[in-house]
Parts: C-alpha cells; structure tokens; sequence
C-alpha cells in the first residue's frame, strides 16, 4: 500500500490555475485545478525550455506554458502536436476535499531534471 503526503485543500488550488508544492531535493511539483474541479500534478518544468508550468494557463485538461505558449497535457505530461516531450507527471489523490500526492514520488521521482540557466553563454 503506497503512502500519501498531503499537500493542500483542493479550494488551496485557484480554479485554472496551480499552486506549487516544494520538495526537498529536485524541482517543484505543480498541482493544478481545471474548471471540472479536477486536479493534476506535473514537475514544474515545459519539457521545451523549462518555463514554469505553474505559471501557465489551465484550460480543459492542459496547460500553456508561459514561455513559449506549448500545450502541455496535464493527465500524461505530453506535449500536443507538433511540439514533442514530455514532463513527468505525478499520482495524485483527492479524498474529503484533500490533495495528495505519493510520498515516495515526492522524494524521488524526477529528481535529476534542472531548470535552463538563463542569461548570455559565457565561454571558459
């Protein structure tokens, strides 16, 4: 049997929008409400450039990244045609109005992905 963490209430979650859960190795988990009042958990990162997911806009099932405007499914992680990747999703359940996710995934899943340094290339 898998243990839960509880992140949030499901009202903690702005309808079409996110909030973001810190972990304390890797990335942060963005948790996602649609107007459906279902909820999605993806690692906070586009799988094009990196742009904050969080940041994006909810829409039906997906969300557009900020950055470049990528359609992001938020049940599979993938991006929509013609865009390719993928970000990694994470189990989410909802019970009495709590949001939680799976503490082992919490602690270990995607935790080698990085965000893209912005700024100028610098050569050594």
């Amino acid at each position: 049997m898998s243990e839960w963490t509880a992140v949030c209430k499901v009202e903690d979650i702005p309808v079409l929008g996110s909030r973001r859960v810190a972990r304390t190795h890797g990335l942060d988990v963005a948790v996602f409400r649609n107007d459906a009042g279902e909820v999605f958990a993806l690692l906070d990162r586009c799988p094009h450039k990196g742009g904050p997911l969080s940041q994006g806009i909810v829409f039906g099932t997906s969300v557009a990244c900020p950055l470049h405007n990528w359609t992001i499914g938020l049940c599979t992680g993938q991006a929509a045609a013609p865009d390719e990747g993928c970000t990694p999703k994470f189990a989410v359940r909802v019970e009495d109005g709590q949001v939680s996710l799976k503490t082992d995934e919490l602690a270990s899943h995607a935790i080698d992905q990085t965000r893209p340094i912005a700024g100028p290339k610098t050569t050594p």
